[in-house]
């Protein structure tokens, strides 16, 4: 198996290797990251103050998203983090018109909550709509940025290719959601408006940051129990 702390500086190591998409350990990771965003979803219909800062009830969730894409992106590289964008898109689109068909669905006498159904998954549609949009920007300029500097520096530079992808990733994708959510959630103002932006910015960005030793950790674990990855470790020193 491959030693990812002892590649020589000028070794044909540096260049990017990645494990085959193929593992039921890449599975796993993407039906986790897949979950986390139908959660995020639901929880972003609700508003949430949390003294002068403005955000929705997903906003704990959603950075859990982006990690796992870090670990799909750096471990199995961009083809494997396009399909894990796109099938976790497509789950998305399943889980909202699944909350539709339950909604439509005539209520039994007994039944009391067709009300409070409809107010909590009602609005998912603009809310899905918002967070698929921003998912795929940003999802896919993390990971094209990620991948583009792992072929510059190989296994060197983990944490800065992680801090530096997620920026770029996590700006556009908060962005994009938040012009589209923020009419559903009740923002309509300007100033709340660049608030909603600024705290989802920074406090998502911040919490990748946090959790790049996390991050580091878990992607060394994958790196170093898939057989794919160390035999291409070895093969390219």
């Amino acid at each position: 198996m491959g030693d990812l702390n002892a590649i020589p500086e000028g070794s044909k190591a540096n260049k990017a290797v990645f494990a085959s998409a193929g593992s039921p350990y890449f599975s796993t990771v993407l039906a986790l990251m897949s979950a986390v965003v139908i959660l995020s979803n639901i929880g972003a219909s609700k508003g949430v103050t949390l003294g002068p800062l403005i955000t929705d009830g997903g906003f704990f969730l959603f950075p859990l998203a982006y990690i796992l894409g870090d670990v799909i992106s750096e471990v199995y590289g961009l083809k494997a983090a396009r399909r894990s964008i796109i099938t976790t898109f497509a789950l998305a689109f399943f889980a909202v018109a699944s909350f539709w068909i339950m909604i439509q669905l005539p209520a039994a006498d007994f039944y009391d909550g067709q009300e409070a159904l409809e107010r909590t998954l009602g609005p998912i549609w603009q809310i899905v709509i918002a967070s698929a949009a921003g998912f795929l920007v940003g999802q896919f300029a993390n990971s094209w940025v990620l991948v583009k500097l792992k072929e510059r520096t190989g296994e060197r530079g983990l944490i800065t290719r992680l801090i530096g992808s997620s920026g770029v990733g996590e700006f556009l994708d908060t962005l994009i959601f938040c012009a589209i959510a923020a009419p559903v959630i009740g923002i309509s103002d300007s100033a709340s408006f660049i608030n909603y932006v600024l705290v989802g910015f920074v406090y998502k960005t911040a919490v990748e940051i946090i959790f790049v030793p996390v991050t580091s950790l878990v992607i060394r674990w994958f790196k170093k129990h898939e057989p794919d990855y160390a035999k291409n470790l070895v093969t390219a020193k």
